[in-house]
């Protein structure tokens, strides 16, 4: 029977998916060079927004999974980060001023009317994910955070030097969320090593982290597809 892997091997057989992440995407490598038109971003925006609605939900059912408390007093402060004291602060409403800096009108965002189909299956794939596998694996797949903070401090520089268009106040979701991020996925991280120690529970992480990059990509796929339809 195969041993399970240590802390240190197994840390880099989480970070060697680095190359499956979505900053890889044929769209990405457009949105950050400039090449995409004000509708495609536009709708990759609003199609990243049925993501940024469907997070609390996520993290809520990972806390409904977990038997841990110490556990759930850490994750419950995603909920909180996300949803806001209020409705006009947090993730979620960081966002909707994305949105409106982009040109969109907050009443088509919310209503969803351009997210695409395999946007919402890609999402509601991850959703159901975390709902009925074990709470180790959902957090894992969380750890593409690991990923995301270096790669949302080039997407501000690049938006801002080929996007001159968008309004400033559009990004305060990613000033936000970059410090956020690199704290969390830090945490994450070491909840992953503390609590998958056997080889059954250390492969599903790296198969959780590995369809949440699949997840990701599934979504620019989507929106690649529809961006001229």
């Amino acid at each position: 029977m195969a041993q399970p892997l240590t802390r240190e091997r197994f840390a880099a057989k989480l970070f060697d998916l680095r190359e499956r992440y979505w900053d890889t995407h044929p769209f990405h490598l457009r949105l950050h060079s400039g090449g995409c038109t004000p509708p495609e971003l536009r709708r990759w925006v609003a199609n990243r927004w049925y993501y940024q609605l469907v997070l609390t939900r996520k993290n809520a059912a990972i806390i409904a999974n977990c038997p841990l408390p110490e556990v759930r007093r850490i994750w419950s402060q995603r909920l909180a980060y996300q949803d806001g004291p209020s409705g006009d602060e947090g993730g979620l409403a960081d966002w909707l001023v994305l949105a409106e800096a982009v040109g969109l009108d907050r009443a088509e965002v919310l209503d969803e009317r351009h997210v695409a189909r395999g946007t919402r299956f890609a999402v509601n794939a991850y959703l159901h994910f975390c709902q009925t596998r074990p709470w180790t694996d959902g957090v894992a797949a969380a750890l593409t955070e690991m990923f995301s903070p270096d790669h949302m401090a080039e997407r501000v520089t690049a938006w801002r030097a080929h996007y001159p268009w968008i309004d400033e106040g559009g990004y305060a979701y990613f000033e936000h969320r970059i410090p956020v991020a690199r704290k969390d996925s830090a945490q994450t991280l070491e909840l992953v090593l503390d609590h998958c120690t056997t080889t059954a529970e250390q492969q599903a992480a790296i198969d959780a982290l590995a369809f949440k990059c699949e997840v990701l990509r599934a979504m620019l796929d989507a929106v690649d597809y529809g961006a001229d339809r």
